[in-house]
């Protein structure tokens, strides 16, 4: 399986949405129970224990929610912290955020919680979940979102990362300033090339690809 930039990762996507027909809500719902199954092995299925999701408002905020709905589902305790409102999010993880809420998944506004606030709550995970940005990062993380990956890093919890570690650029490996610094990266249809470049290795930890249904004619 080769090694694509994150704009061609961007291709593949509406190529297998616009040109082949599948449903990006398809795409969302298999990125997302994929990760919660890696989150699962990852936690030994032990059933109870606590799950943070930080979610951003693009489509890799949306994967999160599915995954943190799944994880609900099989008996974990889930708790989802939202950067921003759920009017500003695409249409996708709108969709799966309003699915949260009326399944009474606890929603907290991140950026009405202190830095303190913040880290108590990610004291008390047993993982985080790093749903954050996605591919079309292009720009210094700073203000509050640096804040936000900051004390992902200082809880000292181990992070799993959707796609690409947030702040990490997913084709030339730059760090954007400040990054996540994930245990595992579950990566979606293709592993990026910035994951060894640069300093993709430090940021990635483990990387396991897995299939979200962009068919392999794509060259993926």
């Amino acid at each position: 399986m080769r090694a694509v930039t994150t704009r061609r990762m961007q291709e593949l996507d509406r190529w297998a949405i616009k040109v082949i027909g599948i449903p990006s809500m398809c795409l969302m719902e298999n990125a997302g129970r994929s990760v919660a199954e890696e989150v699962k092995k990852f936690l030994h299925r032990s059933k109870g224990k606590k799950v943070s999701v930080v979610v951003g408002m693009g489509n890799n905020g949306g994967d999160g929610l599915v995954a943190a709905r799944h994880l609900l589902n099989s008996g974990f305790r889930v708790k989802i912290f939202c950067v921003g409102s759920p009017t500003q999010m695409t249409p996708d993880a709108a969709l799966n955020f309003n699915i949260a809420k009326k399944l009474k998944i606890p929603v907290k506004a991140v950026f009405k919680l202190s830095p303190s606030a913040l880290l108590r709550d990610f004291g008390k995970s047993h993982v985080i979940i790093d749903a954050l940005f996605g591919t079309g990062l292009r720009r210094v993380v700073v203000g509050q979102y640096r804040m936000l990956i900051e004390a992902m890093t200082i809880s000292g919890k181990p992070i799993i990362a959707i796609d690409i570690p947030s702040g990490l650029d997913g084709t030339t490996g730059r760090v954007w300033g400040v990054a996540v610094k994930a245990r595992l990266t579950v990566t979606l249809a293709c592993p990026k090339k910035g994951f060894i470049q640069r300093d993709g290795p430090r940021y990635t930890g483990r990387v396991i690809c897995v299939d979200i249904g962009i068919p392999t004619r794509s060259g993926c």
